[in-house]
């Protein structure tokens, strides 16, 4: 590899560039990364790690009431946003000085600043550059605006981890994954929110089951949904809120809503302008999305593509198995391909969402003949608690041989109870496994093991 700078330059210092770069300098290569902001990425500083955070500080607020329940007395009680806010950007800082130190122990050489490939083997970045054999891209994905006049009033998820102060009334556009959890998050302190859904429900491509049953179960805890609805326009108005117009299905009601602040959640984009990728020959798809082979490659043979700035599956875990299949190709000579199958999910909405395998559509389309098993109760905790909320369990298996396609669950603590069950269908376990493992009890997890019934078959249904 002589006759480059590195064996390996890194353009992004989130979770998929960092695994690979230490992983690449942990086995004796030269490595390099390039970051313009603060090493972490997305996960770390703009998304899983400070969301999760203010969902956990939200969360109490329904705490202290259910404890009443249990026989506590709690007094008079509010929250320090500010003061949550703070918590939290002390604990980003930890992290970020962890990372960096990280990169430092391992030997990768950090460069500060916005990189740009100026041809296949080499990188310019502040003024100055750099040659490698092979270049990883890793810069993730960024927050989309739609352009509609007024847009400059709303935020998304980015500033919402940083709002100063916490506004009465919220509009939240979108229906994905991050729009839920926001509006979860801000409802449960007390913002009255209104979720407004281009579609007509949640989490698109998530079982049916699950997008219904959480629906049913924000709508319970007071969360606005408006359904098949689109923002026309975003208008400031003289008493400093803003007047958004809606359209689609309430065009014919005429009435604008009023709100003192708009976040929208409606999809990410690849993070790929202005790096030179289409000029040096790196093919990108209609949404600016690198494309890649199974193993990682552009369609430049030395420039190579990991994490969401591919847009395959665009989950922190899988950037960094991704980052492990690729260096076990570059410098240990064994090409490995990303097994995208059964890869568990959760969404981190109030109440919480965990999923892995297919969905009961998906497994329909292509096994044909599935057997389903659904169970909704109300937890142990709210016996006492009074609080009317469900959970929802769903398991989908193929008929033919009785193996688990499909976990679904909303519920608490469904996130950590799917990370076990993402195990079970790895293996192949079979629903008579289930069946036979015995239950911990009394938890909510047990129903997964103790499902006896299967429902009917669609055509089986009355009419």
């Amino acid at each position: 590899m002589a006759g480059y700078d590195f064996d390996l330059f890194t353009i992004g210092a989130g979770s998929g560039g960092v695994r690979a770069s230490r992983l690449a300098a942990g086995l004796g290569a030269r490595v390099a990364i390039a970051e313009e902001s603060r090493v972490g990425g997305t996960c770390v500083l703009r998304g899983c790690v400070p969301k999760k955070l203010l969902v956990i500080g939200s969360h109490f607020a329904e705490d202290f009431i259910d404890a009443k329940g249990y026989g506590w007395t709690v007094g008079a009680r509010s929250l320090d946003w500010p003061a949550l806010i703070a918590a939290k950007d002390r604990e980003l800082d930890r992290l970020n000085a962890i990372y960096l130190r990280l990169l430092d122990d391992a030997g990768v050489s950090l460069v500060e600043g916005r990189a740009r490939l100026v041809d296949p083997h080499t990188v310019e970045v502040a003024g100055r550059r750099y040659t490698a054999r092979y270049i990883l891209l890793a810069t993730g994905g960024w927050p989309y605006l739609p352009e509609i006049h007024g847009i400059e009033h709303a935020m998304t998820s980015n500033e919402a981890l940083d709002l100063p102060s916490l506004p009465k009334r919220l509009a939240v556009v979108g229906g994905g994954y991050i729009a839920v959890e926001f509006a979860g998050l801000f409802n449960a302190v007390g913002v009255k929110v209104t979720q407004i859904l281009r579609a007509d429900g949640l989490l698109r491509g998530f079982d049916q089951d699950v997008r219904v049953a959480l629906a049913e179960e924000m709508a319970v805890k007071g969360v606005t949904l408006m359904r098949q609805t689109v923002v026309r326009s975003i208008q400031a108005c003289p008493q400093g809120d803003l007047s958004l117009r809606l359209g689609g299905a309430l065009e014919t009601v005429g009435e604008d809503l009023r709100v003192d602040a708009v976040l929208y959640a409606t999809g990410r984009r690849p993070n790929t302008k202005g790096l030179g990728l289409e000029e040096v020959g790196v093919r990108l798809d209609a949404e600016g999305a690198v494309v890649v082979d199974q193993f990682s490659r552009t369609a430049v043979d030395s420039i190579y593509a990991i994490g969401d700035v591919t847009d395959r599956m665009n989950l922190t875990p899988v950037a960094i198995a991704e980052a492990q299949c690729l260096i076990d190709t570059l410098f240990k000579d064994r090409p490995t391909a990303m097994d995208y199958q059964n890869i568990p999910s959760a969404v981190f909405s109030q109440p919480p969402v965990g999923t892995v395998g297919l969905t009961e559509r998906q497994a329909r389309e292509q096994f044909g003949d599935i057997d389903i098993y659904l169970s909704r109760f109300r937890p142990m905790r709210h016996t006492l608690s009074g609080r009317a909320e469900r959970t929802l369990m769903k398991l989908v298996v193929r008929r033919s041989d009785q193996r688990v396609l499909g976990c679904h669950m909303v519920g608490a603590d469904a996130p950590e109870i799917m990370q076990g069950l993402a195990v079970a269908l790895k293996c192949g376990a079979t629903k008579e496994q289930f069946d036979a493992t015995i239950g911990i009890h009394p938890t909510a997890a047990e129903e997964f093991v103790t499902m006896r019934d299967k429902l009917p078959d669609p055509e089986a249904v009355p009419s």
